[in-house]
């Protein structure tokens, strides 16, 4: 027997807070099956281990930023940020108030980005024209972050004084000892003076010299801030999952990505407890995973037969300038134009746009 097609008003309301990685894969994956909508502050998708190619080549960002409604085609999108939610529904910044059947909370990070995809371009481009017109730039922050943009500033433009301070004793803490140093080692044959055990504060800056923790000046005519940021789960303080963040703002989740205790409430990516790397193809496997858990209730099936999450793998690439990167796995590590091969010359921008059913390249 052909399977019934519900119609649309049977379908079940689906509300998918954040824009990111999880929530825009999520979506995407359930347009079809649900009556869905995604609320973002801003009407697009970034990928984003795209964004600091695009600061030093700002056509990159035409093929990284998408406009939501180029691949959400089925989906109710509202421009605006959830600040209050019950168990039934969600309201916005703006006044708007939709039900849901369930909910899935995905919105990582705090970040303060423009509105639209032609501010965000336009943003690029300012940042670049900040980069070339610089002869020296400050980084601040030995994280991923950091170590891709001093890559990508020491490529692009390799007669540049790029200054990396970190307040920790090594970077990339996030992974092995070995694979920090081989950081440290390529950035240093690439000209970047990496500045250990020391701080910024930025307050201090004068004319635009800059004073570290111990007392050095660093003079600089830009500067970047690559610390972490915090949890975007602020506006979840005052709402039936308040008891449901741990101290360091996540959400608490089961082995099936539901917020627990909330049989109709998901949450993933960076937002969630889950102890592993805080990387994107991670946050793909949440929403994937959660789209069939969702699609598999919303027929009707027992809730026993949800997939159920085991943590990632711990592997991590971090990209070095257009063609090589640095890849850690747990027993070894690789530098150079191989792990190159893997991430750093398209950093996987193609690949996203296809998953998302767009065509890799721009016409």
């Amino acid at each position: 027997m052909a399977p019934v097609e519900r119609s649309e008003d049977q379908k079940k309301k689906v509300v998918v807070i954040g824009g990111g990685v999880g929530g825009s894969f999520l979506a995407y994956n359930i347009q079809h099956s649900a009556d869905v909508v995604l609320i973002d502050q801003k009407e697009y998708f970034e990928v984003p281990w795209a964004n600091l190619r695009s600061m030093v080549d700002p056509s990159f960002a035409a093929r990284s930023v998408i406009n939501h409604i180029d691949y959400l085609t089925k989906v109710k999108i509202v421009v605006s940020s959830a600040v209050n939610m019950t168990e039934t529904e969600v309201l916005t910044a703006d006044g708007q108030t939709f039900a849901y059947d369930y909910l899935v909370v995905a919105t990582g990070h705090e970040e303060s980005v423009p509105k639209t995809r032609t501010e965000r371009l336009s943003w690029y481009q300012a940042e670049f024209e900040k980069i070339s017109s610089a002869n020296s730039v400050l980084i601040v922050g030995g994280g991923p972050t950091g170590v891709e943009l001093a890559s990508e500033i020491a490529y692009d433009f390799p007669n540049k004084k790029v200054k990396l301070v970190h307040r920790g004793p090594r970077l990339l803490e996030y992974i092995s000892t070995r694979a920090s140093q081989k950081a440290l080692e390529w950035l240093t044959l690439k000209k970047v003076e990496v500045i250990l055990d020391q701080s910024i504060n930025l307050k201090s800056m004068q004319d635009g010299a800059i004073q570290t923790s111990a007392g050095e000046t660093i003079d600089a005519d830009c500067h970047f801030i690559c610390t972490g940021k915090p949890m975007g789960s602020s506006w979840l303080r005052n709402t039936v999952l308040k008891d449901r963040l741990d101290i360091c703002g996540r959400l608490m989740v089961d082995e099936n990505l539901r917020v627990r205790g909330f049989k109709k409430v998901f949450a993933i990516g960076d937002i969630t407890d889950i102890n592993e790397l805080k990387v994107g193809y991670l946050v793909q496997k949440h929403a994937i995973m959660t789209a069939k858990n969702l699609k598999m209730l919303m027929m009707g099936r027992n809730e026993s037969r949800m997939a159920t999450y085991k943590p990632g793998f711990p592997f991590a690439v971090v990209s070095l300038g257009r063609k090589e990167a640095l890849a850690h796995f747990p027993l070894f590590t690789l530098i150079g134009c191989i792990p190159g091969m893997i991430k750093s010359r398209d950093l996987f921008v193609g690949k996203t746009r296809k998953q998302l059913g767009l065509k890799p390249n721009l016409a």
